[in-house]
Order: structure tokens, then sequence, then C-alpha cells
């Protein structure tokens, strides 16, 4: 795997958004097809190693990171709300004994998560944060509330695949996007076909929250530079570590499961 080398940016964070915004074009198009923005270096940590499938806490790896470092955050949640919230009967039995045996986060470690997140995110990076239609109408904005990071996007996946439900059945989870501020899409966000509906089935599906592969590359191309590192601390079946390698990007992420 090719390591992007650049010379760091400056730690001080109120520097590098001047910097970043500064150097943004001056055109009156709206968006690119070109990313303009610099990744820093990756410095090697003690402990951590790329394109690796780690056995340890998400946290405890995300606070080992320094800050304004990586550009792509992905994570996905397992909600200790949902199994609380919508008690379907059917936990420990078929389709949900594998979701209900995986270790949950309740909403203050995931708000933890997500500090951490913002913190090693560069600036005008992104966050790609897996939900389903429980959290997009319920919760998402409880998690976001103090946090430097602005909903810019989301994207609904179409599995192809039924799920749960009381009474409409769940076909679809949703991605939503966040950025760090500065917020802009020019020369940050170079990929402009991705539809906001994605149609992706999943047929070698080794874990129970298995990702789109193909969705995870084209979000992937479209806010990293070969060589950046992708970072997704609540990996499950690292579906985003075969994503980033495919696109030539480095992979840093674990699972507490291993």
């Amino acid at each position: 795997m090719t390591k992007h080398t650049i010379d760091p940016l400056n730690k001080d964070f109120d520097s590098i958004v001047k910097s970043v915004a500064d150097y943004s074009p001056k055109t009156k198009s709206v968006y690119s097809s070109k990313r303009d923005l610099i990744t820093p270096a990756w410095i090697d940590v003690k402990g951590l190693k790329l394109n690796k499938r780690l056995k340890m806490d998400g946290l405890k790896m995300l606070k080992m990171l320094d800050d304004n470092t990586i550009p792509l955050v992905f994570f996905d949640p397992q909600y200790r709300s949902i199994l609380d919230k919508q008690s379907y009967g059917n936990e420990g039995e078929q389709r949900g004994k594998s979701r209900s045996e995986l270790p949950q986060m309740d909403d203050k470690m995931i708000k933890e998560f997500l500090h951490e997140i913002e913190r090693v995110l560069t600036p005008s990076g992104h966050l790609m944060m897996w939900v389903d239609k429980y959290i997009v109408c319920n919760g998402i904005n409880l998690f976001m509330e103090g946090m430097g990071l602005q909903l810019v996007d989301m994207i609904t996946w179409n599995k192809m695949r039924m799920g749960m439900g009381y009474r409409s059945r769940r076909y679809s989870e949703h991605l939503v996007i966040f950025q760090k501020k500065p917020v802009r899409a020019k020369g940050v966000w170079r990929v402009h076909d991705i539809p906001d509906v994605w149609t992706e089935k999943i047929e070698d599906k080794n874990h129970t929250h298995a990702k789109p592969i193909e969705l995870q590359k084209r979000l992937i191309k479209a806010v990293t530079n070969e060589g950046d590192v992708v970072v997704d601390p609540s990996a499950g079946g690292f579906s985003v570590m075969r994503s980033a390698n495919e696109m030539e990007r480095n992979f840093l992420g674990c699972d507490i499961l291993g």
C-alpha cells in the first residue's frame, strides 16, 4: 500500500480552518471534479497498524490519534436504544439472535465516539454514519447537539432484503453524512454521480451488519486521495477495510470482537 506523504499541517485548528478556506478556488462553480484538500502525512502510532483487523475498543483507538489528521471516518454504531425501544419479540431467535448478541452502545457511548471522531477529523473532513429509520426520525439531532459537525447529505441504501418492523418492514438503511467546518464541497468532494438512493445487494454476507462495498468505494473516492487513511472504529465485518484497500487507500480500524 503506497503511503501519501506530504508535510504535516499546522495543528492549530483555527489556522487550519483559515488556510483551508483561503485555499478554496475563487470561481463561480459550486463544485469540481478535483480534490484540492491536503491531508496530513500519516505518522505511525505505537499499537496501531494500518490495513489490519485490529481487535480493540474503538474509543481507545480514536483517543490514540492526533487532532485534525483523518479525512474520512465511517461509523456504524450498534444502537442499544433500538433494542430497548423496539422489542420485536425475536431477540435470541433466528435473525434477531445475531443482532442481540452484538455489543451494544448506549447514547452516552455513541456521543463519546462522535466527540473523538470530530476531534480527529481534518478541517472539511467527513463522517459517514449509518443509521436506520428509527434513528433518523427520533434521534439523530440528539446525538449531534454541541458538535462541530454539520449534516450535509444523506444516502438511502436499498438493501433488497426485508428487515424488521411493526408496520412497514425495513428494506433500507441510511447513511448520514457530516462535515467538519469549514463546510464546502468544491475542492473537497470530487465525485458527483452518486445517487441518493443506492441499490446494492450483499451476496457474501459475513457479518450481521454487512455494508455495501461499492457504495463505500464511491464515497471513499469522493472525499479522500490515494494513500489517505480511512478510519472505522466499529468495523464489524471490516467491509470498509476492503473498500479502502480496493481504492488504494490505507485503512485503520478495529472491532471489539476482532
